[in-house]
């Protein structure tokens, strides 16, 4: 059984109202963000994500800056290939990841964005994923040291060498459809889902596991992780009653017309979006409601209750092989704090 690798999330937004989040001063500021980061830090997270998109500040740059005002925080930089040329991107983080004594993550993005502002042309599913796997395979063979030469459907490299070879960047993915799968199996070192039922999750672990035998995988074998919202107070009571004025005040603002998210292009969000036809309230703890009223993403479900139900969740996910969790509420700057101070030592007393 693996270890556990506990990261946050920081909003990588300029407009504030994340998630719910009430911050508006400072929001979207490098003061804003270090201040999550080294609170992070201080209650015991190894790092955060910070999320990719089109119209956000470009991430690679924001985990730069916060790595630098950091000691032991290491950011999960999340990253298209249809931003990033492979080699350029392979130098950047061989570079930041050595200049920070290996503490670079790597989250790769495979989803559609908005491509046509930024001039990129593949949005069909398996167009995308054969290109990601493209990717990766260049940037996994420049981290080793090689000199690159290929020429495939999508990228092409001569004579490509790094000055410098990272420590152990790790690269996190995400995806559930087949295509996606098959990436994640061949390339990457782990896989994240979404949260969804222990028996969802614990299927797709023996697929992906099964299947990393078959795709000839070169690297130490497959880990899995877990991106999910929580939801955490004092006794069950309070969460579950905080949960659902949360979830009202959703329903308050939301309607389809404003839903911009469309589910033919994401297998994963799809599948978590219709946990809600199965019932409010799965396994012990995992509350669907929010997928009902725009909910997206790590805001699709939460785990509700105290830190201590909530991080019996959580270990039943790890007795599955899932020892990657990246959690988050809203409000970030409090949240940071109480999760860390409540719901981390509980994990791990179990774990």
């Amino acid at each position: 059984m693996a270890g556990l690798t506990p990261l946050y999330y920081i909003p990588n937004t300029v407009e504030p109202g994340h998630r719910g989040d009430d911050t508006v001063e400072g929001w979207g500021s490098l003061e804003y963000s270090t201040e999550l980061a080294r609170l992070g830090e201080r209650h015991g997270w190894d790092g955060a994500l910070i999320g990719t998109g089109w119209g956000r500040p470009e991430t690679f740059t924001v985990a730069t800056a916060l790595a630098a005002r950091t000691e032991r925080f290491a950011p999960l930089i999340a990253a298209r290939p249809g931003y990033w040329q492979p080699a350029q991107f392979a130098a950047a983080i061989a570079t930041l990841d050595r200049l920070t004594g290996g503490r670079v993550l790597v989250n790769v993005v495979s989803g559609v964005d908005t491509p046509g502002a930024y001039g990129d042309s593949v949005v069909d599913q398996p167009g995308r994923y054969a290109r990601t796997a493209e990717f990766l395979e260049i940037v996994r063979r420049l981290w080793a040291g090689e000199t690159v030469d290929f020429d495939g459907e999508h990228f092409r490299v001569s004579n490509a060498t790094l000055p410098l070879t990272p420590e152990h960047p790790r690269l996190y993915f995400g995806g559930a459809s087949p295509a996606a799968e098959s990436v994640a199996a061949a390339h990457a070192d782990v896989q994240l889902f979404w949260g969804e039922p222990l028996d969802g999750v614990a299927e797709r672990i023996a697929r992906l596991r099964a299947l990393s035998e078959t795709v000839g995988r070169g690297h130490l074998p497959l880990e899995f992780g877990l991106r999910i919202t929580a939801l955490v107070r004092d006794t069950s009571e309070q969460a579950w009653r905080d949960a659902e004025a949360k979830v009202a005040r959703m329903a308050e603002g939301w309607s389809e017309a404003g839903v911009s998210h469309d589910p033919r292009f994401a297998v994963g969000q799809r599948r978590v979006t219709e946990l809600a036809q199965q019932g409010e309230v799965l396994d012990s703890c995992l509350y669907t409601a929010p997928a009902k009223y725009g909910g997206a993403g790590a805001g699709t479900t939460w785990l509700v209750g105290s830190a201590d139900e909530v991080a019996a969740a959580l270990a039943r996910y790890h007795a599955l092989g899932v020892s990657h969790f990246i959690i988050s509420d809203t409000p970030y700057r409090e949240e940071i704090v109480r999760h860390g101070e409540q719901l981390l030592p509980a994990l791990r007393a179990l774990v």
